[in-house]
């Protein structure tokens, strides 16, 4: 289905941007749904989230408020992913 797609499109779009701002190499090959971000990747510390952000701020096109992030935003891929699709949505 079209909506499907289109959340698998976003999940790969987040998957290569964990990829190329935490420099995971193949490691983010295996970063799924369900995936756990805070505490199982070293690499995504607070600075590394403001990478993150700006990132998916330009594949996107959308503009992220401070006040719009939670830690659960960074729970998973899955989150990730639903956050992007959300401000998406209300474009």
């Amino acid at each position: 289905t079209k909506r499907k797609s289109a959340r698998m499109a976003t999940i790969d779009n987040i998957r290569n941007i964990l990829k190329d701002v935490l420099q995971l190499g193949q490691r983010a090959d295996g970063l799924q749904e369900a995936t756990s971000l805070f505490g199982s990747i070293p690499e995504l510390d607070s600075v590394a989230v403001v990478s993150v952000l700006t990132a998916i701020e330009d594949r996107f096109g959308i503009f992220i408020e401070d006040d719009e992030i939670s830690a659960e935003t960074f729970e998973t891929v899955g989150n990730l992913s639903n956050f992007v699709d959300q401000k998406l949505a209300a474009l």
